[in-house]
Protein backbone atom coordinates (compact mmCIF):
# COMPACT_ATOMS: atom_id res chain seq x y z
CA UNK A 1 0.00 0.00 0.00
CA UNK A 2 1.00 3.70 -0.87
CA UNK A 3 2.62 5.70 2.31
CA UNK A 4 0.78 9.06 2.56
CA UNK A 5 2.78 11.93 4.10
CA UNK A 6 1.04 13.94 6.49
CA UNK A 7 1.69 18.05 6.10
CA UNK A 8 0.73 20.32 9.00
CA UNK A 9 -2.12 21.78 6.49
CA UNK A 10 -3.66 18.44 5.12
CA UNK A 11 -7.55 17.21 6.36
CA UNK A 12 -8.50 13.62 7.31
CA UNK A 13 -10.98 13.62 3.79
CA UNK A 14 -7.53 14.25 2.28
CA UNK A 15 -5.85 11.16 3.70
CA UNK A 16 -9.47 9.22 2.59
CA UNK A 17 -9.36 10.82 -0.76
CA UNK A 18 -5.92 9.13 -1.08
CA UNK A 19 -6.87 5.91 0.48
CA UNK A 20 -10.09 5.69 -1.85
CA UNK A 21 -7.82 6.62 -5.21
CA UNK A 22 -5.53 3.78 -4.14
CA UNK A 23 -8.37 1.15 -3.87
CA UNK A 24 -9.79 2.48 -7.03
CA UNK A 25 -6.22 2.04 -8.63
CA UNK A 26 -5.98 -1.63 -7.59
CA UNK A 27 -9.64 -2.63 -8.39
CA UNK A 28 -9.51 -1.19 -11.72
CA UNK A 29 -6.07 -3.08 -12.37
CA UNK A 30 -7.31 -6.44 -10.73
CA UNK A 31 -10.76 -5.62 -12.37
CA UNK A 32 -9.07 -4.52 -15.94
CA UNK A 33 -8.58 -8.06 -17.77
CA UNK A 34 -12.61 -8.83 -17.82
CA UNK A 35 -13.46 -6.44 -20.97
CA UNK A 36 -16.31 -4.16 -21.33
CA UNK A 37 -18.31 -5.29 -18.68
CA UNK A 38 -15.36 -4.23 -16.30
CA UNK A 39 -16.36 -0.21 -16.74
CA UNK A 40 -20.09 -1.57 -15.46
CA UNK A 41 -18.61 -3.17 -12.56
CA UNK A 42 -15.85 -0.89 -11.41
CA UNK A 43 -18.52 2.04 -11.17
CA UNK A 44 -20.39 -0.23 -8.75
CA UNK A 45 -17.68 -0.97 -6.43
CA UNK A 46 -16.30 2.61 -5.77
CA UNK A 47 -18.50 4.13 -3.09
CA UNK A 48 -20.64 7.63 -3.39
CA UNK A 49 -18.33 9.38 -1.35
CA UNK A 50 -16.12 10.16 -4.53
CA UNK A 51 -18.83 10.54 -6.51
CA UNK A 52 -19.73 14.71 -5.08
CA UNK A 53 -19.62 15.98 -1.77
CA UNK A 54 -22.85 17.09 0.54
CA UNK A 55 -23.74 19.87 2.87
CA UNK A 56 -26.51 19.41 4.89
CA UNK A 57 -27.92 22.17 7.34
CA UNK A 58 -30.97 21.96 9.60
CA UNK A 59 -31.98 25.73 9.48
CA UNK A 60 -34.81 26.70 11.44
CA UNK A 61 -38.21 25.99 9.24
CA UNK A 62 -35.89 24.43 6.44
CA UNK A 63 -33.59 21.77 5.68
CA UNK A 64 -30.79 23.00 3.21
CA UNK A 65 -28.59 20.66 1.29
CA UNK A 66 -25.82 21.89 -0.63
CA UNK A 67 -23.94 19.56 -3.20
CA UNK A 68 -20.78 20.26 -5.22
CA UNK A 69 -21.36 18.74 -9.27
CA UNK A 70 -18.31 20.10 -11.18
CA UNK A 71 -18.26 19.80 -14.75
CA UNK A 72 -22.08 18.45 -14.80
CA UNK A 73 -24.54 20.49 -16.32
CA UNK A 74 -28.03 21.36 -15.35
CA UNK A 75 -30.20 19.46 -17.67
CA UNK A 76 -28.01 16.29 -16.31
CA UNK A 77 -29.42 16.63 -12.61
CA UNK A 78 -31.86 15.38 -10.78
CA UNK A 79 -33.49 15.23 -7.48
CA UNK A 80 -35.81 13.04 -5.83
CA UNK A 81 -37.69 13.20 -2.47
CA UNK A 82 -37.56 9.52 -1.88
CA UNK A 83 -39.37 9.75 1.54
CA UNK A 84 -39.89 12.27 4.49
CA UNK A 85 -36.27 11.69 5.54
CA UNK A 86 -34.13 11.10 2.50
CA UNK A 87 -33.44 13.21 -0.46
CA UNK A 88 -32.21 11.31 -3.77
CA UNK A 89 -29.03 13.25 -5.74
CA UNK A 90 -28.22 12.20 -9.45
CA UNK A 91 -26.23 13.72 -11.71
CA UNK A 92 -24.42 12.65 -14.94
CA UNK A 93 -20.88 13.46 -16.84
CA UNK A 94 -20.03 12.52 -20.18
CA UNK A 95 -16.65 11.80 -20.43
CA UNK A 96 -14.36 13.36 -23.11
CA UNK A 97 -14.39 11.64 -26.56
CA UNK A 98 -11.98 12.17 -29.15
CA UNK A 99 -8.40 12.62 -29.72
CA UNK A 100 -7.64 14.44 -26.34
CA UNK A 101 -8.84 11.47 -24.73
CA UNK A 102 -6.08 9.14 -25.16
CA UNK A 103 -3.04 10.73 -24.27
CA UNK A 104 -3.63 10.51 -20.32
CA UNK A 105 -0.77 10.09 -17.91
CA UNK A 106 -3.63 10.66 -14.90
CA UNK A 107 -6.93 10.17 -15.11
CA UNK A 108 -8.62 11.08 -11.87
CA UNK A 109 -11.63 12.52 -12.66
CA UNK A 110 -14.78 10.26 -12.60
CA UNK A 111 -17.37 10.28 -15.49
CA UNK A 112 -20.86 8.46 -15.70
CA UNK A 113 -23.86 8.59 -13.79
CA UNK A 114 -23.85 9.34 -9.65
CA UNK A 115 -26.36 9.18 -7.03
CA UNK A 116 -25.87 9.69 -3.52
CA UNK A 117 -28.86 9.37 -1.12
CA UNK A 118 -28.64 11.76 1.42
CA UNK A 119 -30.36 11.57 5.31
CA UNK A 120 -32.70 14.58 6.30
CA UNK A 121 -32.28 16.04 10.24
CA UNK A 122 -36.14 16.20 9.97
CA UNK A 123 -38.98 15.13 7.90
CA UNK A 124 -39.48 17.62 5.33
CA UNK A 125 -42.73 18.15 3.09
CA UNK A 126 -42.08 18.57 -1.01
CA UNK A 127 -44.81 21.63 -0.70
CA UNK A 128 -42.80 25.01 -1.20
CA UNK A 129 -39.20 23.05 -1.73
CA UNK A 130 -37.34 24.84 -4.46
CA UNK A 131 -33.80 24.18 -6.24
CA UNK A 132 -31.26 25.96 -7.95
CA UNK A 133 -28.27 24.92 -9.55
CA UNK A 134 -25.29 27.65 -10.42
CA UNK A 135 -21.67 26.97 -11.28
CA UNK A 136 -21.74 23.05 -10.46
CA UNK A 137 -23.38 23.91 -6.95
CA UNK A 138 -26.68 22.19 -6.73
CA UNK A 139 -28.69 23.84 -3.66
CA UNK A 140 -31.87 22.28 -2.05
CA UNK A 141 -34.17 23.85 0.30
CA UNK A 142 -37.21 21.88 1.10
CA UNK A 143 -39.75 22.99 4.07
CA UNK A 144 -39.61 21.20 7.57
CA UNK A 145 -43.28 18.92 7.88
CA UNK A 146 -45.53 20.80 10.26
CA UNK A 147 -45.26 18.27 13.62
CA UNK A 148 -47.65 16.75 14.94
CA UNK A 149 -49.67 18.55 17.92
CA UNK A 150 -52.12 18.14 19.60
CA UNK A 151 -53.77 17.96 22.87
CA UNK A 152 -53.70 14.80 25.09
CA UNK A 153 -57.19 13.10 26.39
CA UNK A 154 -57.43 12.24 29.76
CA UNK A 155 -58.30 8.44 29.89
CA UNK A 156 -61.01 7.85 32.62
Amino acid sequence: MARIERGPYRTIWQDFDDLMAEMESRFQSMLGGIGARGEEVRGRIVPAVRDFRVDVRDHEEEVIVVADLPGVEKENVAVRLTDPQHLEITSRRAEETGEESRDFFMRERIYGQMSRMVLLPAEVTEEGSAASFKNGVLEVRLKKAPSETGTTIPIE
